[in-house]
């Protein structure tokens, strides 16, 4: 028998073997063991997460001798058919090569035909947000009422342009990029199974750089062998996809955290010169900044591959900060990677992001001053605020008219004066406050009759006319006014 890839030959034959997507798995074992079987199913997912593998499962389940069954036998004639691409009861259509409207029409025209040897007629479209517009009208009537043996099955990595139309007919099931940890579990698997030694970082190294996807990492674990042999360090998978270790990572991010620009510099222009993918560097940089944000809010959670001694280090050296200090930096590397996927020159970029990161890190935040401002011992709010500038204040503002503060006099013994002379002698100098101007006067008011006053009025006007005459009040009236307007 030729030769067979780890990605096909390690292909998923039952539920139970299906990694990372629980979800799916467990709705579609419970839809057949309670005989709640739809007619259509959408399989949406980034490549490589198991769409098709699930969707052959779920047909084998379907068309077992005794099914619908979650516990058939995968080597049986009729599931070994469907594995392998030739039941004539279960057609496999690629979409991005049948997407025009006579194609389909010709597809559905075999649907009112019964299974040949099944119990189901399963129809399965890989890729199926390539058909046309036309050749998704066709199906819609077919698709929301077809024969009560056949079943439709969708597979596509971009559900946006797919018509809403087709969407409510299905059963949609989302399958999620696949935890890092699971991949590096399986592909320990693999090897062991092929009786290749592979580290423990070596395989973190290639379910980190498989981004979720088991195909890729399966393909990946197939040209390590054909170039090691029957063992695989974490170097050699450096060396072949460079990808980046997770030591420069730590030294990168420690530089950032400890602000040494030399540092930083240092680490970029060695991955620049060994030709590694500075992207990829700053995507592992942002992972990295992430385990930190997570770990400050989750002690229990993961390390992101770190070995214990780096991450000791880098936990150490963030651990002054506060998480929205390192969201800040996340945001600055962001914008970078952004620019960095269409510049020509990544390395200055991911330079000055990396400077930028470290201002990031030293610039004063309001929640800083707040938090300052309500500590009592003013050398901690001295401390908390040291990262200040001690930038010189700028020069006032030259003014034609000079404000002169009025001069306090010195408190004098007024033990012996009776409260009035004390308040005159305690209130100080001050001017009689203008007149203000106004810049629109009104008009002259017009002249009023003169109304006689009473008895009552003239003696009350008398008496307040005695009032403000006396010096002892008009003195004492001045120093009220004078603190009011202080």
């Amino acid at each position: 028998m030729s030769y067979q890839v780890f990605a096909r030959k390690y292909r998923p034959r039952t539920f139970a073997d299906v990694l990372g997507q629980d979800h799916v798995v467990r709705t579609l074992r419970n839809a057949i063991e309670q005989d709640r079987l739809a007619h259509a199913y959408l399989f949406v997912g980034p490549r490589g997460t198991g769409k098709t593998s699930t969707s052959r499962i779920f047909s084998k389940a379907l068309n077992c001798p005794n099914g619908p069954s979650i516990d058939f036998d995968p080597d049986d004639p009729l599931c070994v058919e469907i594995a392998e691409g030739r039941s004539l009861d279960v057609l496999e259509i690629d979409g991005a090569s049948n997407n025009k409207v006579d194609e389909v029409r010709s597809l559905l025209e075999t649907v009112g035909f019964a299974p040949a040897s099944s119990r189901f007629r399963i129809i399965y479209i890989d890729e199926v947000h390539m058909l046309t517009t036309g050749a998704f009208n066709a199906l819609l009537k077919t698709l929301e009422e077809p024969p009560e043996h056949v079943k439709f099955i969708f597979a596509t990595t971009e559900p946006n342009k797919i018509l809403p139309t087709i969407i409510s007919r299905c059963q949609r099931f989302d399958l999620r990029p696949i935890p890092t940890d699971i991949i590096a579990g399986h592909l320990q698997h693999i090897a062991t199974e092929e009786g290749v030694k592979l580290d423990d970082a070596a395989a973190w190294a290639i379910a980190k750089g498989a981004d979720g996807g088991m195909r890729d990492a399966q393909s990946m674990l197939d040209q390590l062998v054909a170039f090691c042999g029957n063992e695989i360090t974490e170097t050699n998978v450096l060396d072949i996809f460079g990808f980046t270790s997770r030591e420069t990572v730590a030294a990168l991010l420690l530089g950032i955290l400890q602000k040494e620009p030399a540092r930083i510099l240092a680490v970029i222009y060695e991955q620049f010169e060994k030709g590694k993918d500075l992207s990829q560097l700053l995507a592992e940089v942002v992972g990295a900044i992430r385990a930190l944000v997570v770990a400050k809010i989750d002690p229990n959670a993961g390390h992101e591959g770190f070995p214990e001694a780096l991450w000791t280090d880098l936990s150490t050296a963030a651990e002054s900060l506060k998480p929205e200090r390192l969201l800040a930096v996340i945001d600055t590397f962001s914008e970078a990677e952004s620019r960095m996927k269409w510049a020509s020159n990544k390395r200055l970029h991911l330079e000055i992001a990396s400077l930028k990161a470290i201002q990031k890190l030293k610039e004063i935040r309001l929640t800083d001053v707040i938090s300052a401002i309500g500590k009592a011992d003013p050398e901690e709010i001295a401390d908390s605020l040291s990262g200040i500038s001690s930038a010189p204040a700028p020069a006032p503002a030259t003014d034609p008219v000079a404000v002169v503060a009025p001069e306090k006099k010195p408190p004098a013994d007024d033990s012996s004066l009776d409260p009035i002379d004390r308040l005159i002698a305690d209130a100080p100098d001050h001017a009689v406050e203008p007149e203000p101007v106004k810049l629109n006067p009104d008009p002259d008011p017009a002249p009023q009759k003169p109304v006689e006053e009473n008895k009552a009025e003239k003696d009350n006007t008398a008496k307040a006319d005695e009032f403000h005459n006396d010096p002892l009040i008009v003195e004492a009236l001045k120093v009220f006014k004078g603190r009011l307007i202080s």
